[in-house]
């Protein structure tokens, strides 16, 4: 009797306004949460709650509804356990002194006459270490910025540059939460995912090295060093919770085993230096003041996780969505109109969503099944980097860009044009795709002359 139910649930499909209904619901309440300020997973709720409705009226019960929330749960367990340590890198690491003598080194390197250029340069150098926007812009885009300020060095350009720099490690670095969440999302290791987004990622920081030197070369400025560097401040020992950071994930003992392993380190120094055990323990619970960090930051999106993973989980199982995604895709029929589409779909999920998570994992579990059966995973994965990720810390609405905007001090729309490294990547992916598509025909027409 149970394998009729499911095979009726599964010829049963969810009709078009159910569909419809569902994600004005879903969407709107998670854009009213940020519009008013309400924790992300309270507006998710109406979308989960309708969603378990639709499914209850095509005859399944509660207890195995919650069995398959259970499973979508755990899918996303590891990302919620690195996102829960990630809370806790930035305030152990400002506690022990290590983001004060990362900052002074930064600062050392940068001349105006080369500002912009250095200014990408460090903030991808640091994105790529702390794993996070937030954070890179947090440690050194207030004082470059408050430095590009004092010399009236066009500090539109300098955010834009801040902000490319900052996301190529929120995009492409393997401590990032947003790296690991796509490559669980789409069933890729870390090591093919970060090979193919490469394809995009180093033209893309080749295209901003050319602009931003460019730039640098319009504005002409040489007053010399900014800040002269104290040498007192540089030492090893607060160097160390990057150090063990990046040696324990190099000899591929896992990402939360690194993480854990600065965090004690970073620590362990903020004691030795004369930190108490309860500022300690106020850092990491609340974080730090203008800069971020602490599990209280963190912890809503924590559970707004594990409710996506839930909700998706039901999307998956029931199949709510997928006919109408694979009817669309159906007509494609390169990896240059899955690509195409993808983009548009992602960013019309971001455009709505306000937050980076959901568009990742929305987009990234229902498109998934097409692309395995069509085309491969490491090309979505490299296509929705490209897009999906990125399109969070564009729109003016998106959390992500609110936080951008205030710790840099302008509005989005002053510094966007700027900040190449993001509105570039779309149009990268998408000939990356025609070199790859056309690559494929060549050899299918060798194949065929050989064959005859």
């Amino acid at each position: 009797m149970k394998a009729v139910g499911v095979k009726k649930l599964n010829n049963d499909r969810f009709t078009l306004s159910q569909i419809c209904m569902l994600i004005i619901i879903t969407l709107a309440g998670v854009l009213l949460s940020v519009s008013f300020h309400i924790p992300l997973f309270i507006g998710f709720l109406p979308g989960f709650v309708f969603l378990i409705s639709l499914i209850k009226r095509k005859g399944r019960s509660l207890r195995e509804i919650w069995k398959i929330c259970s499973k979508g749960i755990s899918k996303t367990q590891t990302v919620i356990l690195i996102l829960f340590l990630v809370s806790f890198i930035l305030p152990s690491w400002y506690e022990a002194g290590t983001i004060q003598v990362l900052v002074s080194v930064a600062l050392q390197i940068i001349t105006p006459d080369h500002f912009f250029l250095l200014s990408f340069i460090i903030a991808m150098l640091f994105s790529m270490t702390l794993g996070t926007s937030i954070g890179t812009l947090s440690a050194v885009g207030i004082p470059i910025m408050s430095s590009a300020i004092s010399i009236d060095l066009a500090p539109h350009i300098v955010a834009g540059a801040l902000l490319s720099g900052a996301f190529v490690g929120d995009r492409t670095s393997p401590f990032s939460s947003a790296f690991q969440l796509l490559s669980h999302t789409v069933e890729i290791s870390n090591k093919k995912q970060f090979h193919a987004m490469a394809l995009t990622t180093i033209p893309a920081i080749l295209i901003s090295i050319v602009f931003y030197s460019y730039l640098d070369s319009q504005y002409g400025l040489n007053q010399g060093d900014l800040t002269a560097f104290n040498w007192e401040e540089l030492s090893l020992m607060k160097l160390l919770p990057p150090l063990i950071l990046m040696v324990v994930v190099l000899f591929r003992k896992g990402i939360v085993y690194a993480f854990l392993s600065s965090i004690i380190v970073a620590s362990i120094i903020s004691l030795i230096d004369g930190s108490t055990f309860y500022q300690l323990f106020h850092a990491l619970f609340f974080g730090i003041k203008g800069m971020g960090g602490g599990l209280i930051n963190m912890y809503m999106l924590l559970i707004f996780l594990a409710l996506a993973g839930a909700y998706n989980g039901l999307l998956e199982e029931y199949r709510v969505i997928q006919p109408l995604v694979d009817g669309w895709l159906h007509q494609s029929k390169t990896l240059v109109e899955d690509s195409v589409k993808t983009i548009i779909a992602t960013f019309g999920i971001s455009l709505i969503a306000a937050n980076q998570t959901l568009p990742i994992i929305l987009t990234g579990r229902t498109l998934l099944p097409h692309w395995i059966n069509n085309r491969t995973k490491a090309d979505l994965a490299r296509v929705m980097a490209d897009s999906t990720m990125l399109f969070p810390g564009m729109i003016p609405w998106s959390v992500l860009t609110i936080m951008c905007s205030t710790v840099l001090g302008l509005p989005v729309t002053t510094y966007l044009p700027y900040a190449i490294f993001l509105w570039s990547l779309p149009f990268i992916t998408i000939v990356v795709s025609i070199l790859i598509q056309s690559r494929s025909n060549k050899r299918s027409k060798g194949y065929v002359q050989r064959a005859s």
